[in-house]
């Protein structure tokens, strides 16, 4: 061998010498393999490896549509591998030194508002790209509610709060449910302000539950209580409304402190009491059903879904002292109506007012005057008695 190859040889070696764990090293692209591993030729005239997913974040990355041969790349040398070819091969990457180019020249600090691009959803949280740094959200910080499925995330680009910044440990945490919660409270302010006490709008039923249905009006969802669904009784909304129905409610409360919105669906829908209003009048006689009895008095049903009430002192003529003792549930009685009001869904009730009053017993004569007899007497007192016809006739006269 030559004194100048082995000059040339010599410095290769040396050069490979230099060459450690950890250096920054910019070669050129000689080809791409089969295991979609980007062949880098070294100054040194070696040869370093960049896999794909050493080169990107992404997966699916097919690195010959990413780069064409003659490219210039610069990577870090994270390992020395043994190669059948002669030398010494090294393992590359590209994206180890972006991130610490990135985390050298962070441009945001804890607090901070940051937009991340989500690269994969893990079991506890989600880990995002913030300008190269990667970045951690625990999943307690991923929304204002618990998620079940992070997945719902990956490749979505999401605003969030920085929370804790360690470059040495190359640790980044932030919180994407400070940021929803801020965008929540700005959004529920602006949707309040277009909204009004007995308003009708339109919404749709967002979720079910045993005491009433929420419905979403664009943004903010409303409680429907299960009392405001419907003039009927519903025991279960789930059995009159399904998750994705249409429905037209009326705007009951506005509590723009707590975010909650009291709706109904009863107060858009013609009820039985618009009913009564046109077909009940006071004075009018009609048959029921009692349908309960209390202490005070007995309920009676009059029309489908409107019972009035007969105070105890509206059953009969006679003393009762409790309605149980003249009435029972499912007893058809006739009622005349003494007053309705339809807005306080209330009717007074008597069945006493259909009953013929019962005569007082008369102590007068046959003709309803004193007899001859007693005014005689009372000339027999005279005056000096000091007695007046009522003192002597009481009820007579």
């Amino acid at each position: 061998m030559s004194e100048t190859n082995n000059e040339f040889l010599a410095a290769l070696e040396s050069a490979a010498d230099q060459i450690k764990v950890g250096d920054v090293v910019i070669g050129e692209l000689l080809a791409i393999d089969n295991d979609n591993q980007a062949v880098v030729g070294l100054p040194t005239g070696e040869e370093g490896v960049v896999p794909a997913r050493e080169y990107s974040d992404d997966r699916n990355i097919n690195l010959a549509d990413e780069l064409k041969i003659g490219d210039s790349i610069e990577a870090v040398v994270i390992s020395n591998v043994t190669s059948d070819k002669e030398g010494v091969a090294y393992l590359l990457s590209k994206k180890r030194l972006d991130a610490r180019k990135a985390w050298e020249n962070l441009s945001f600090g804890e607090g901070d508002t940051v937009d991340a691009k989500v690269i994969n959803a893990v079991r506890g949280g989600l880990i995002v790209d913030v300008n190269g740094v990667r970045g951690f959200v625990p999943a307690s910080m991923v929304a204002e509610r618990f998620v079940s499925d992070l997945n719902q995330f990956r490749n979505k680009d999401i605003k969030a709060q920085v929370i804790e910044i360690d470059p040495a440990n190359a640790r980044l945490i932030l919180s994407r449910k400070a940021v929803a919660a801020q965008e929540r409270a700005a959004q529920l302010a602006e949707i309040f302000s277009k909204l009004s006490v007995g308003e009708v709008v339109e919404g749709t039923v967002a979720r079910l539950t045993d005491f009433g249905a929420f419905v979403d009006l664009g943004g903010v969802d409303g409680l429907v209580h299960v009392s405001e669904i419907s003039h009927d009784r519903v025991k279960n909304p789930a059995d009159v409304l399904t998750k994705g129905d249409k429905v037209n409610v009326k705007i009951l409360a506005l509590d723009t402190e707590k975010g909650r919105i009291s709706l109904s669906i009863k107060a858009t829908q013609r009820g039985p009491w618009d009913e009564a209003a046109e077909q009940i009048a006071a004075g009018a006689v009609l048959e029921g059903t009692v349908k309960r009895v209390k202490d005070f008095g007995a309920f009676v049903e009059i029309l489908p879904g409107i019972e009035g009430l007969v105070h105890v002192s509206q059953i009969s003529n006679k003393r009762i002292e409790n309605p149980s003792e003249v009435l029972k549930s499912g007893d058809t009685v006739q009622v005349k109506v003494l007053d309705i009001k339809p807005a306080e869904e209330r009717i007074s009730l008597s069945m006493k007012a259909l009953e013929e009053k019962p005569q007082r017993e008369d102590r007068r004569g046959n003709d309803g005057a004193a007899s001859r007899a007693d005014i005689a007497a009372y000339k027999q007192h005279g005056d000096d008695s000091g007695a007046t016809l009522g003192d002597i006739f009481g009820d007579k006269l």
